[in-house]
């Protein structure tokens, strides 16, 4: 019931930030999105450095309560959270979308050991890309990531945030599911480089 309470407040509270403008409700997602997190008990962020999370990596920084880890690559992200998941923690990967094809082979050991996965994909080489380098890998992110077994859920609005994080923490920690959410540029914006 207490869950449900906070996913409820914070549902609002972003709703309430929409009304305000949507300039609002575009900077208010990713803290909403912090907090959901945290209520949802994930106490674990591996990142790979990206301006798409850069909230969510300097928020998890500045919490004592997590631990945040600097990956080298994003494969090591996998093996961390499977290695949270037989520790009895909840963690989520924070990774750009080129980083996604140099977790193929990784997450075989997910599907296999059947652990739960929850990504947060900071999209490109899609809506809005400049740059032809990020279209390939783009491009190829939901097939390479529904071949090797994960769920994919797109989030192309502020308001969709909350709603579909949620959805991929139940999906991910109740029915032992890998999950990524694919935060598109449509979400985040096209970069200029």
């Amino acid at each position: 019931m207490v869950q449900l309470t906070s996913r409820t407040a914070i549902h609002r509270a972003l709703i309430l930030n929409q009304d305000q403008g949507s300039s609002a409700a575009e900077s208010a997602w990713p803290d909403a999105l912090y907090e959901l997190l945290r209520d949802e008990g994930v106490t674990l962020f591996a990142y790979v450095p990206d301006a798409g999370h850069k909230v969510l990596i300097e928020r998890s920084l500045a919490d004592p309560a997590v631990k945040s880890i600097p990956l080298t690559t994003e494969e090591e992200g996998v093996g961390v959270m499977a290695g949270a998941n037989l520790g009895g923690a909840k963690g989520v990967l924070l990774m750009q979308s080129s980083g996604v094809g140099n977790c193929v082979n990784f997450l075989s050991l997910v599907k296999s050991g059947k652990f739960p996965m929850l990504a947060l994909v900071s999209m490109r080489g899609d809506f809005g890309e400049g740059n032809p380098w990020q279209m390939p890998m783009g491009q190829a992110v939901r097939p390479v990531l529904e071949a090797m077994g994960v769920i994919c859920l797109d989030v192309e609005k502020p308001e969709e945030v909350v709603p579909s994080v949620t959805a991929a923490i139940d999906m991910a920690f109740k029915a032992s599911n890998a999950v990524a959410v694919l935060l598109t540029q449509k979400l985040i914006g096209a970069k200029a480089f």
